[in-house]
C-alpha cells in the first residue's frame, strides 16, 4: 500500500532491540493555509511514526513524531525542506526524549 506522496506506508512493531524516540518541532515561515499539516500527517503514516501536528496561534505549525529513531530523523529533514506551497525559515527541534510507548495514528489537531 503507498500513501499519497507514492511511499509504502510502514507497519512499525515496536520491541525491545529499536531505539524509539519522541520529538517536538516547530515550523516557522509559510506553513500555514498551504497544505503542511496535511502534507506532514501524510510523510508521518509513511514513515510509521505516531503523533500529531497542530497549527499554532503566532503562524508556526509544532508536530509531535513519536517511532524508530531513523523514521523520525528522516520526517524532520522533511519538514525543514518542506511542501511544495510551504517556505519553512527555521525547524526548530523543541524537545527530545526516549520513547517506550508510541501513539498508534499520526492526526492533526488544529
Amino acid at each position: 500500500m503507498t500513501c499519497g506522496s507514492g511511499c509504502p506506508i510502514k507497519t512499525v512493531i515496536m520491541n525491545s532491540t529499536d531505539d524509539y524516540i519522541k520529538v517536538r518541532v516547530r515550523a516557522t515561515g509559510r506553513v500555514q493555509g498551504v497544505g503542511f499539516r496535511f502534507w506532514t500527517m501524510k510523510h508521518a503514516q509513511c514513515l510509521g511514526l505516531g503523533g500529531a501536528v497542530s497549527n499554532m496561534p503566532d503562524g508556526s505549525v509544532e508536530a509531535v513524531f513519536c517511532g524508530v529513531s531513523g523514521s523520525v530523523e528522516e520526517m524532520i529533514l522533511l519538514c525543514g525542506r518542506g511542501s511544495g506551497y510551504a517556505r519553512v525559515e527555521s525547524l526548530t527541534i523543541l524537545n527530545r526524549e526516549p520513547a517506550s510507548e508510541c501513539p498508534a495514528d499520526f492526526r492533526i489537531l488544529r
